[in-house]
């Protein structure tokens, strides 16, 4: 198939509908046809927030991050002293954005010298609005006028609708939210004061004219514009603005809309990725909560089906333990509605506030810093605690979770519905009382050195098969696959008191065929990989838990702390070598760790088996 074909194809499977909106879009700004290009607004001035006192004996602990330090991407940059950050600068290179007074619309998302534009986006998520009211609440005395006057100096930087940081819906949306937030916690939703309701309306202006972009993504600028929409314009309609009631409108039927189609019934998300299911399970946590707070009408009995699905899909892949989860899709450092210091990689709090939503009961029952976020948006803890993780089957999604005692196996196999961001197929993770052992990469950057925005999405980058030095599927663009894989073969979740098991396959368009069973039991997991049809040689991949692993390659053997495997094949192994390779656990930070590659030369089943103590 010509790589026209494969574009033509791929197009068709975005879907004619999301390609007319993207177009519109694109066509709409650049001519001046989009009305998002004639906004205007008078900056809105403080103060945003009344000067109430702090709660008597509010015991709470409140965040360190964005109030202490500065953090980007799950990582802390610098201490904060009353001195705003540079709104207009990478947050990492420290450079501003050329000539970024321009209208938003002028300047490009990769700036020169700045780099990634997310860099220079991560202050304006608001984050520290959440950690002054905290800090302001617990009586921080500096707290409140901190707030005041970053919020005042962001708009002398950032005024409507000029610089880089009102480009995207999406950033706007998150500010409305974090905003929302805070004034819940502070009790002023209801009596909001008019700097901080110019504000909103100011957010809702810039992102209702492009919505019709959010959706044609079919990813969380959906659901964040939708949900931004939903609670900016409910918010200024209790205000006594009648005029907002339609973006209340509109933000709820997209927000409906958004969880009907991009959820499917198993909780599966649509962007295959661990860290944007949190991103957009935490939106719909936020607009519950605020439909809530308002007594407004409940949605749709499809739209709380969906939001319980995928709160257990979420609960399913943490370890109970960490927190932690596999570093599965793209992960660009988003995380929505930080009240906590826990880790980034920390899931617990997004999945007990979820669970507490949508299910009406803790993931979790023992007290922790989960539970914060809970506190601090006075919500009240059910007594009711769901039963622990069992294994579990997502087929809509492509997902299989195996768990055993201690230990956790997740299989990721083709059922793209939507666009997939990496070619992962038949990638395994495996955890063992909630450490990483065997491990999927990341994504580093999206704007970097070609050789890693290669590398992280790519087939080299999983625990699974690469044939003839190839991806599984051609890149087309930055963010974009051809040829989505199908599964050609699967063999259910299948659990009896001895061993658990499952299987799938495909085939991909140049005929090479993959099939991978697994079989946990108690202190083993067997790992049994069939390949065929490929030119030149397959490549089984190993990335490894960073450790000083020991390899005898004569018994094509590696062991490290007790934990041991041995790869067995029918026909004879090339190469069975350690190498170097790379994971991003954490946005923009790459580190190092063990690759185990076997290579063969023609069709053989290769059989993997992991061992550990019981």
């Amino acid at each position: 198939m010509s790589n026209l074909s494969v574009k033509a194809l791929t197009a068709l499977r975005l879907g004619l509908p999301n390609l007319a909106r993207a177009m519109g879009y694109k066509v709409g700004v650049r001519t001046g046809i989009n009305p998002v290009r004639s906004l205007a607004a008078v900056t809105p001035v403080g103060p945003f927030f009344s000067a109430l006192q702090p709660e008597a004996g509010n015991t709470l602990l409140p965040r360190a991050g964005w109030y202490a330090s500065a953090q980007a991407f799950g990582i802390d940059l610098a201490v904060i002293n009353d001195a705003p950050p540079n709104w207009l600068a990478g947050c990492l290179s420290g450079q501003t954005v050329p000539a970024a007074g321009r209208e938003w619309w002028r300047i490009p998302d990769f700036a020169p010298m700045v780099g990634d534009i997310k860099t220079v986006w991560e202050a304006s998520r608001f984050d520290w609005v959440l950690a002054c009211v905290q800090h302001h609440l617990v009586g921080n005395a500096n707290a409140r006028q901190r707030l005041e006057s970053w919020l005042s100096d962001w708009l002398v930087h950032n005024p409507p609708y000029n610089g880089p940081n009102w480009k995207c819906g999406q950033e706007a949306s998150i500010r409305v939210m974090h905003l929302a937030m805070a004034s819940h916690m502070l009790g002023e939703i209801r009596q909001s004061l008019p700097g901080l309701q110019e504000l909103i309306r100011a957010h809702l202006l810039r992102i209702a004219p492009t919505i019709q972009y959010a959706m044609a993504q079919d990813n969380n600028h959906g659901t964040s514009e939708a949900a931004a929409l939903f609670i900016g314009g409910s918010w200024l309609t209790v205000q006594g603005d009648q005029q907002a009631a339609k973006w209340a409108k509109m933000g709820r039927k997209w927000l409906e809309n958004r969880a009907a189609r991009l959820i499917e019934a198993d909780g599966s998300f649509s962007q295959y990725s661990l860290n944007y299911h949190r991103v957009m399970l935490d939106t719909l946590g936020m607009a519950e909560l605020w439909r809530s707070q308002l007594e407004l009408p409940a949605f749709s009995s499809r739209f709380y089906h969906r939001a319980k699905a995928a709160t257990d899909w979420l609960r399913a892949m943490v370890q109970a333990e960490s927190g932690d989860g596999p570093n599965l899709g793209a992960n660009d450092g988003a995380r929505l509605l930080p009240l906590t210091d826990s880790d980034y990689r920390d899931y617990r709090p997004s999945v007990q506030l979820a669970s507490v939503l949508f299910l009406q009961a803790r993931a979790y029952g023992a007290d922790g810093s989960w539970n914060l976020p809970l506190a601090w948006l006075s919500i009240d803890l059910p007594t009711k605690v769901l039963p622990p993780v069992a294994s579990a089957q997502f087929d809509q999604g492509g997902y299989v979770v195996i768990r055993k005692g201690p230990a956790m196996a997740m299989l990721r196999y083709p059922r793209f519905r939507f666009r997939p961001s990496q070619a992962d197929a038949l990638h395994l993770d495996f955890w063992l009382a909630g450490e990483n052992w065997l491990r999927d990469a990341g994504t580093f950057s999206y704007n970097t050195e070609p050789q890693w925005l290669k590398y992280f999405p790519g087939t080299a980058a999983h625990n699974t098969v690469q044939f003839d030095d190839r991806d599984q599927m051609p890149r087309l663009s930055r963010f974009l696959f051809g040829d989505w894989l199908k599964t050609s073969t699967l063999e259910p979740l299948n659990i009896s008191n001895e061993e658990q098991s499952c299987a799938a396959g495909y085939r991909d368009r140049q005929g090479c065929s993959h099939i991978r069973k697994v079989v946990m039991s108690e202190n083993s997991l067997v790992v049994t990989d069939n390949v065929s049809a490929f030119r030149q040689r397959a490549v089984l991949r190993w990335r490894l838990k960073p450790g000083e692993w020991l390899i005898d390659r004569a018994a094509q053997t590696l062991t490290l702390d007790g934990f041991t495997f041995t790869v067995a094949a029918n026909m004879p192994v090339i190469r069975f070598e350690l190498v170097e390779g790379w994971e991003s656990r954490y946005y923009l930070q790459k580190t190092p760790l063990p690759v185990l590659e076997i290579e063969i030369g023609q069709a053989a089943e290769l059989v993997s088996t992991f061992k550990w103590v019981a």
